[in-house]
């Protein structure tokens, strides 16, 4: 659900995804990229590629903080050498 309101409302999906920043800086890329964009088309796809990006890059890192504290806390798994 996610994906789809940062690739049809780009700075709110990353408001909602807990990046602040990004979304200014979205905002800001989405007004440059519209008006550019009445030249030359492609450019109205650049602040949704960047939200897209950003949210999935957001999750890996959730993905793998929550992993590397499963290790820290149960230990490493079966059969895994170092």
């Amino acid at each position: 659900m996610i994906y789809l309101l940062a690739a049809f409302v780009p700075p709110l999906g990353l408001l909602f995804n807990g990046q602040p920043l990004s979304a200014v800086f979205n905002l800001v890329l989405l007004v440059i990229c519209l008006v550019l964009g009445l030249i030359f088309q492609p450019l109205l796809l650049v602040p949704s590629l960047h939200a897209l990006i950003a949210v999935r890059m957001q999750r890996e890192k959730r993905m793998h903080r929550e992993v590397v504290e499963a290790i820290r806390q149960y230990g490493p798994p079966q059969g895994y050498r170092r």
